[in-house]
């Protein structure tokens, strides 16, 4: 860390310096956030906030004000369309993102997203993360675990920020959680996502079988580079 912050120092001085500051786009971003034990996990990959969460920091005095925040739902697929935008470029229309460099300069957009849909599905695979989709909006999350379980989850991100209590069937919350069921819905087929058809795949993890599963032997130093594979084997 105190090497990034010194050597982003020395990048911005360099700017300053030579008096490019104003027409140069500094941006800093990072993986998402990882568990170290909260809600008893680790690694990421789920959809939970501490790893749903990416840092995004941007210099740009020509149109950014200094120490401006932006609360808008803006997503990693936006990268690749804002950076387009401030080089002058037209992004492919297959792209899934939007330029949010209005929403920099303080603008929001009539019709900005106000909700965004997320998937994981490397499982059976090495992190053992089950495969869960969901929908998140400013207020509320509902995530649906499928494949070999069916539990859906719905959190009120404002009296639960921590997640610790779903309340999928609370009463008080049906008419939420109709809202994001159809939200989902609709986000799925706007994005195109294919059906899954939440059941285990043929073969050996119909059977039991753990599937394929690449381990990494850290505890034993003399293989530590050696992915070993215990998956069941097919018949």
């Amino acid at each position: 860390m105190a090497g990034i912050d010194d050597n982003v120092g020395r990048v911005l001085d360099y700017l300053d310096k030579q008096g490019l500051t104003q027409d140069t786009i500094v941006i800093y971003t990072s993986d998402q956030g990882f568990y170290l034990g909260t809600h008893g996990w680790f690694d990421k990959r789920f959809m939970y906030e501490e790893s749903l969460h990416m840092p995004f920091l941007i210099r740009y005095p020509r149109e950014i004000k200094a120490g401006a925040t932006c609360d808008d739902m803006v997503l990693n697929v936006d990268f690749a369309e804002t950076f387009l935008d401030y080089a002058g470029a037209t992004p492919p229309k297959e792209m899934h993102g939007r330029s949010f460099r209005t929403l920099l300069q303080g603008k929001r957009p009539e019709d900005w997203r106000k909700s965004m849909f997320y998937q994981y599905y490397e499982y059976p695979a090495v992190h053992s993360v089950k495969r869960h989709y969901g929908v998140r909006t400013q207020r509320y999350k509902l995530i649906h675990f499928y494949f070999d379980v069916d539990e859906w989850e719905l959190f009120d991100l404002q009296k639960d920020p921590h997640e610790l209590k779903s309340v999928y069937d609370d009463p008080a919350y049906a008419d939420i959680r109709k809202e994001l069921h159809a939200e989902l819905e609709r986000l799925r087929k706007e994005l195109g996502v294919p059906e899954d058809t939440g059941r285990p795949l043929r073969g050996p993890q119909a059977k039991g079988g753990s599937g394929p599963q690449l381990v990494l032997p850290l505890d034993e130093p003399e293989g530590a580079k050696q992915a070993v594979d215990r998956s069941t084997p097919s018949r």
